[in-house]
């Protein structure tokens, strides 16, 4: 079956994920500027996010060099704890400007229009599933390529829920969770675990884009180009959102505002110490390598309930695009946008796109009964049965998700800053910004 018959309709109005964020861990240089390259090389220098298969990206990498004599792919990779955002604009600064390099939706189209080159000519783009590139596109244009699709909700260990006598197919509302993790809560040290959740507070991308994207989307009618034109937002599921951020905040590992990605996910879920974290399918290659059976056998994902809306869905969309520098020569966009063909359209970029990246793909053409790990085929599960949640967090307004928003959570998890005024806050400045 392809992957374009499993999507709903309503992924139309799905997109990416604010700028430096969906889920990574730590910042690795893969090369450097030039590195290896010969007198005539073409070179194509990558700047990217995603630092979960950076060292399988390397490899697909070079085996695109030993196809194509003559070119040169460098790969810098910066995510997780760093803020890609922020080390994009150094970059560009610095004057070693990336020919490939990663954006998000309709605001850094926005914010990068000067830089983008139009990929409407690529075969990449006349694949890519329907809805994927709306945020993307400037008249005619298409100035990004989907990375892949990915989903969050809460993951969880499936032995540890068991050992609980918890029916994880029961978990479809919010007071069922709650029950579920109160359950979790009295039976803890039977049960092995320092506490039921992680919440890492630290990492504003986790609270201020993932987690409030699952209450703001509905008063955007799930639509990222809703969000982006909005004047003002209204929080008119302010509630739902306090009540699982307080439960994850009060049943976490403490103290959360400063617990993140990195302990989060290797540190406790992976060695067991918690039974369940806010996380997406990217992880599963991190909990496989710290314990590859509980990856492959022990892991599930439950929805993040919004009460009054919908309460046994997961929020699902494109995580970032791929973007060509037009200010780079005519040999260097054409060879860009030959490798980000040869990577979603060639039988090795299949290949890899789906058994090494472990990717959901965002482009027609792709077998999804090869999908692997669990955690991808769990949101591929959730997006067959139309219990998805749209992406619209790369509607904010730019820096508001994570440097307005989430730093208020942080206040408020802190105990520095109450419910009302973190809600009458954000809402200015979401004002201010527009």
């Amino acid at each position: 079956m392809k992957v374009r018959r499993f999507l709903p309709a309503m992924l139309a109005l799905i997109l990416l994920v604010s700028i430096g964020l969906v889920g990574c861990s730590s910042s690795n240089d893969d090369s450097k500027e030039g590195k290896g390259s010969s007198k005539g090389d073409v070179v194509v220098d990558i700047f990217q996010f995603k630092v979960e298969f950076k060292d399988q990206f390397k490899k697909l990498a070079e085996k695109y060099e030993k196809e194509n004599t003559g070119v040169k792919i460098n790969i810098t990779t910066v995510g997780g704890g760093e803020d890609y955002g922020a080390a994009l604009k150094s970059k560009f600064a610095s004057g070693n400007e990336p020919t490939i390099y990663n954006v998000g939706g309709p605001q850094d189209v926005k914010d990068w229009e000067a830089k983008l080159a139009d990929l409407s000519d690529t075969k990449a783009a006349s694949l890519a599933l329907d809805g994927t590139l709306e945020g993307v596109k400037k008249g005619d244009e298409i100035l990004g390529l989907p990375y892949n699709q990915e989903g969050y909700g809460f993951i969880y260990n499936t032995k540890v829920f068991e050992k609980a006598g918890i029916d994880p197919k029961e978990i479809t509302s919010f007071s069922a969770l709650e029950d579920a993790v109160k359950t979790l809560d009295k039976k803890k040290k039977d049960l092995g675990l320092d506490a039921v959740f992680a919440l890492p507070g630290k990492e504003t991308w986790v609270t201020g884009l993932h987690l409030s994207n699952t209450f703001l989307a509905p008063e955007f009618n799930g639509n990222v180009m809703d969000a982006y034109n909005a004047k003002k937002v209204d929080f008119k599921y302010a509630d739902a959102f306090k009540h699982v951020l307080d439960l994850e905040n009060k049943y976490s590992v403490q103290p959360t505002v400063s617990l993140d990605y990195s302990q989060q996910v290797e540190e406790l879920f992976s060695t067991g110490k918690v039974a369940m974290i806010q996380q997406g399918n990217w992880v599963y290659g991190s909990i496989e390598g710290i314990d590859p059976e509980l990856a492959e056998n022990s892991i599930g994902l439950l929805p993040i309930p919004v009460e009054g809306y919908k309460e046994d869905a997961i929020p699902v969309g494109v995580p970032m695009y791929w973007a060509v520098n037009k200010n780079k020569n005519d040999k260097e966009i054409t060879e860009a946008k030959k490798f980000l063909d040869w990577l979603y359209t060639s039988d090795a970029g299949k290949e890899a796109v789906i058994n090494d990246f472990k990717f959901i793909p965002a482009y027609d053409g792709f077998d999804a009964s090869k999908i692997s790990d669990p955690l991808a085929k769990a949101v591929y599960n959730y997006a067959k049965d139309g219990k998805t949640i749209a992406w619209v967090f790369m509607g904010y307004p730019t820096g508001w998700g994570q440097e307005q928003l989430g730093i208020n959570i942080q206040k408020y998890i802190s105990g520095k800053m109450s419910w009302a005024d973190l809600v009458n806050e954000s809402k200015k400045s979401w004002e201010a910004a527009r």
